[in-house]
């Protein structure tokens, strides 16, 4: 099976390092003219440089937005214009006691984790209907199903997309629009790999060896027993969006590494 998505117009937000940046190449090697996302434009210009690097068939520029207001998302959609693709993978998360969560914090995440796909779903997905078109990816998590308590905020986030995704493919009944969620598992991108580094040093040990004790302490259902890759996630991502996923609507599809161990 080869993907192909020339003539696509695609936005992947939140998409100048992890698993944004991996989706969007992906999409981007499949053929489609990719927008890349992220706050400062110095890290968007950097990261749609480093997708043209990688794939230099790819047609790629750069908007930078912040998408936890408003004003943010009206700028990225102005300057991105239609979009047949809209990957709503921006997303922040932090481990915090649930007592010392303020409602700035719940507020701050439901704006970033949520609201930001809200309103780019609102402005995208009337006109993919009219064109007879369209996809629309929600980059969830296992937290969602397995809310941790040391972030129970970001899970209760994570847990909306879900609802929200099912709630959007509903509108899109009896068209060729699909809206899915996808669900990572834990995953090294920069800031976990950052992280890892930084607490290895003051443990005395490899981050390698950080990773597993990790994955046993922390995620020991998973059957990876590693941290993904982003571009392990992105691969579900681009199948999704693809003509050949036609039939895949309103669902949560789980890349967790074996993480969740319900079968639904």
């Amino acid at each position: 099976m080869q993907i192909e998505l020339s003539g696509m117009r695609a936005i992947v937000t939140g998409s100048s390092a992890g698993i944004g940046w991996a989706i969007a190449a992906g999409l981007g090697e499949a053929g489609a003219a990719v927008v890349v996302n992220g706050r400062t434009s110095r890290a968007v210009e950097e990261a749609a440089q480093r997708i043209r690097l990688s794939v230099p068939s790819a047609q790629v520029r750069g908007v930078a937005a912040d998408l936890s207001t408003p004003a943010g998302v009206s700028k990225l959609i102005a300057a991105a214009g239609e979009a047949d693709i809209l990957v709503n993978n921006l997303g922040i998360f932090e481990e915090k006691r649930f007592e010392n969560v303020t409602d700035e914090d719940w507020e701050r995440f439901f704006r970033t984790n949520v609201m930001s796909g809200i309103g780019l779903a609102r402005a995208c997905l009337p006109a993919m209907i009219a064109r007879g078109w369209g996809r629309i990816v929600f980059v969830s998590s296992e937290s969602a199903i397995h809310v941790p308590r040391e972030m129970i905020h970001y899970g209760v986030t994570k847990a909306a997309q879900l609802a929200l995704s099912r709630g959007l493919a509903e509108l899109t009944a009896g068209t060729n629009v699909t809206v899915n969620a996808v669900l990572p598992g834990p995953t090294r991108t920069e800031g976990v790999v950052a992280g890892f580094r930084q607490s290895a040093e003051k443990m005395g040990m490899s981050v390698e060896e950080l990773e597993k004790k990790y994955m046993a302490q922390r995620k020991p259902t998973s059957l990876l027993r590693r941290l993904e890759t982003p571009g392990e996630i992105a691969n579900l991502v681009v199948f999704v969006c693809s003509r050949q996923a036609s039939a895949i609507n309103g669902t949560a599809l789980r890349v967790d590494g074996g993480v969740v161990r319900t079968i639904l």
